[in-house]
């Protein structure tokens, strides 16, 4: 089995509408995908309606979230087959969301102060009615040639956490994050944990923390993990008893990983279900 545990789709800040990226995922192979936009689940209903032959979804989402502390570092929490509609849960993906559109606004008026024409018409145009965020600032500082590529508007100069455009949004507490998807039936995976490329990088006490107060695992094989990291995270995973997955973090054209690029063991996946009361992974049709 081929398992990709992590993709966005134009419901967030992917390029791919959740119709094509399950076809996509079809034909590059896979099993088994999960859907995890950005602090919401409006892409599942037409995933789940579009789902090959063959495919299994896995419903899910990606959660912005920040530690507490002087630092203030902002994290990503993977969140799986939970229960959509378990109010206390849903109400914190929707004060994050809403969050979205002020924060990008001031993004756009910083860059301007800083001489980068950028409109937030276009922003917005975009996101094409899905959740806007720095992607989408970032794909129309690309089109105005500020910046090669997406990836690049994510340093200090741009768009990073304290960089001269960056402005703060509405994030969770992580141990409130996993507390509301563990009590949703959901299963909860920290993102990408040391991802230095983008200067993200969770302390291994934070990540141990975590594993205390109910993280079910961390992804391991993500492309801003190089192989010493990588090896670094097992090791760690091992440790902590906490699960190890692998995932493209696919955004279609916006960025460069391919579906499937990384993966899940399926003995991993297969613990991932039996956890999860939520919701259960979707088969495509004949699946």
């Amino acid at each position: 089995m081929r398992i990709d545990l992590h993709t966005h789709s134009t419901a967030s800040d992917g390029t791919d509408t959740p119709a094509e990226l399950v076809r996509n995922a079809a034909a590059a192979g896979l099993d088994v995908v999960a859907l995890t936009d950005h602090d919401g689940v409006g892409g599942h209903t037409e995933a789940i309606a579009a789902l090959p032959a063959g495919l299994t979804l896995v419903t899910g989402a990606e959660l912005s979230c920040r530690l507490n502390g002087p630092d203030g570092l902002s994290l990503h929490m993977l969140a799986y087959l939970f229960d959509p509609a378990e109010p206390e849960f849903a109400r914190e993906r929707e004060l994050v969301r809403d969050d979205r559109e002020p924060r990008a606004r001031t993004m756009v008026a910083k860059l301007n102060e800083l001489g980068v024409p950028v409109t937030w018409e276009r922003v917005a145009e975009l996101a094409a009615g899905g959740a806007v965020g720095r992607p989408h600032v970032a794909s129309a500082m690309v089109e105005l040639g500020v910046i090669d590529t997406v990836s690049d508007a994510f340093t200090p100069q741009w768009l990073a956490g304290g960089g001269r455009a960056y402005a703060e949004k509405h994030e969770l507490d992580p141990f409130e994050a996993v507390r509301l998807v563990k009590a949703a039936g959901g299963v909860a995976v920290l993102a990408h944990p040391m991802a230095l490329k983008r200067g993200h990088c969770v302390p291994e006490s934070a990540i141990a923390e975590l594993a205390s107060a109910g993280l079910d695992g961390i992804e391991v094989d993500h492309m801003d993990h190089d192989a010493p990291t990588r090896a670094r995270l097992r090791g760690l995973a091992a440790e902590l008893g906490l699960l190890t997955t692998g995932s493209s973090d696919y955004h279609g054209s916006r960025k460069t990983c391919r579906l499937g690029e990384f993966t899940t063991d399926p003995e991993i996946y297969g613990e991932i279900t039996r956890r999860a009361t939520g919701a259960f992974p979707v088969p495509g049709a004949g699946g």
